[in-house]
């Protein structure tokens, strides 16, 4: 009988492991802990929970390195992918879902599922030694006692960063005499609407008395994390906003593609607010993580036009994240070099974002396949987006500056030769990327 392949973590990166090793006929135990051991950000025992936004972000996969990751793994039969496409909520050009029906998806999917059992329990330490073929994909709230176990093991420190939370609000304490639906430029989802988004307008002196109270606001302060750095794509507010008096007026609040019909002009910032679940009762704040006290959110939030009665059904908060320093301790197929019995996955290597977390996990899975069936691992090429964002992580960062990263073009290898002018590289970079991905999914 074919042993199982152990998985550790039921977040996006287990799961879709799971779902991808089952499926090639290949029994899986995965272990999850919660419903045994809670963590600090997540509110159920469901797999694949989202934790922070619900979005998946772009969905388009000529024009955008994360749209084609999406892609690239639909093409590959992604349990993820297809969960969210069945979970999708309005969101413009970007994949946003109801994160309740999206787990719930998942975790019914895999349980389900002949080939895979899943065990409600903490694993204490390193993996039992008989556990041949193993994935960890704890994720980013991976548990002391497995995380100071593959710290002795490798020798090596993990890394940490912040992760922030934002709010989510109730639709109808939500003022539409002030606030006006449309998706910035107009962009239309996949069924023509322009209007996915709600946007709170603000004038200059609106703005100035709102970043003035953000910075003012009581803030959580954790003192032993307080050298760690933030990763600039879950970066609170208003720790963006001491970057700079206008640093929000050029990121997350930036007005422009948006025409307030009240006034037929451009406001001097808007604060948008993305639908959180399929019936549009809940939405979230775009961009808005934030470490302030739960008191002081609701004041200064409120601060905030068309918010002034807003009501949470969330506040935003903050919580550690901890990745391992893959480019020195993984090779190519993402085992680890002092015990490559261990693969990881998922955030704890990391990768950042859903799409990229769950994608570590389909590769770590289909090596772990390979390896069952007694074949050589195969990598996707580094043209692929899959590829470049293998390479980055297990090789092409440089370790003693390595962060968290998306995927994006810029991990792509250079275009040979290179195109004329630059309207030709990103659609060069997909042409490529998918010629390959094709080639590669033929023979691996």
């Amino acid at each position: 009988m074919t042993k199982p392949v152990h998985i550790v973590g039921g977040g996006l990166a287990g799961s879709e492991a799971a779902w991808q090793i089952a499926e090639a006929g290949i029994p899986v135990v995965l272990h999850e802990m919660r419903g045994v051991q809670g963590t600090d950000a997540h509110k159920t025992d469901g797999l694949a929970e989202l934790v922070c936004s619900n979005s998946f972000r772009s969905d388009d996969p000529d024009n955008n390195a994360v749209g084609l990751i999406h892609a690239e793994m639909r093409a590959m039969h992604s349990l993820i992918m297809r969960e969210a496409d069945r979970a999708r909520v309005p969101a413009g050009s970007a994949l946003a879902v109801d994160r309740d029906v999206f787990s719930a998806g998942v975790t019914a999917a895999l349980a389900a599922h002949p080939n895979i059992a899943i065990v409600r329990e903490l694993i204490a330490g390193l993996p039992p030694a008989d556990w041949d073929n193993v994935i960890i994909a704890t994720g980013p709230l991976t548990a002391t006692p497995l995380a100071e176990a593959i710290r002795d093991l490798t020798g090596e420190d993990s890394l940490a960063f912040f992760d922030a939370i934002a709010p989510v609000i109730h639709r109808d304490s939500i003022d539409m005499d002030i606030v006006w639906a449309q998706s910035r430029w107009d962009r239309p989802n996949e069924h023509g609407d322009t209007k996915d988004y709600l946007n709170c307008p603000m004038d200059k002196a609106q703005y100035n008395n709102f970043i003035d109270a953000l910075l003012a606001a009581e803030k959580t302060v954790f003192k032993d994390w307080e050298k760690v750095p933030y990763f600039d794509g879950c970066m609170p507010i208003e720790v963006m906003a001491e970057r700079g008096h206008n640093t929000p007026r050029f990121g997350p609040m930036k007005p422009v593609g948006l025409t307030n019909p009240a006034t037929g002009r451009r406001a001097w910032a808007v604060v948008q607010l993305r639908q959180d679940n399929a019936s549009g009762s809940l939405w979230n704040m775009v961009g808005f993580q934030t470490k302030m006290k739960h008191a002081e959110q609701v004041r200064v939030l409120r601060m905030i036009p068309g918010l002034e009665r807003a009501e949470f059904a969330r506040l935003g908060g903050l919580h550690r994240n901890t990745f391992i320093k893959s480019p020195v301790l993984l090779d190519a197929t993402l085992r680890l070099k002092a015990q490559p019995r261990l693969r990881f996955a998922g955030q704890i290597t990391g990768c950042e974002g859903y799409v990229e977390s769950a994608a570590v996990g389909l590769m770590a899975a289909r090596f772990a396949i390979a390896d069952a069936q007694g074949r050589e691992p195969a990598p996707p090429p580094a043209t692929t987006a899959l590829g470049a964002l293998l390479h980055h992580i297990t090789g092409g960062a440089a370790a003693a500056t390595f962060q968290p990263m998306n995927i994006n073009f810029g991990l792509f290898p250079a275009l040979v030769p290179p195109p004329t002018s630059k309207d030709q590289r990103k659609p060069a970079l997909v042409a490529r990327a998918r010629a390959d991905l094709a080639a590669w999914l033929d023979v691996a």
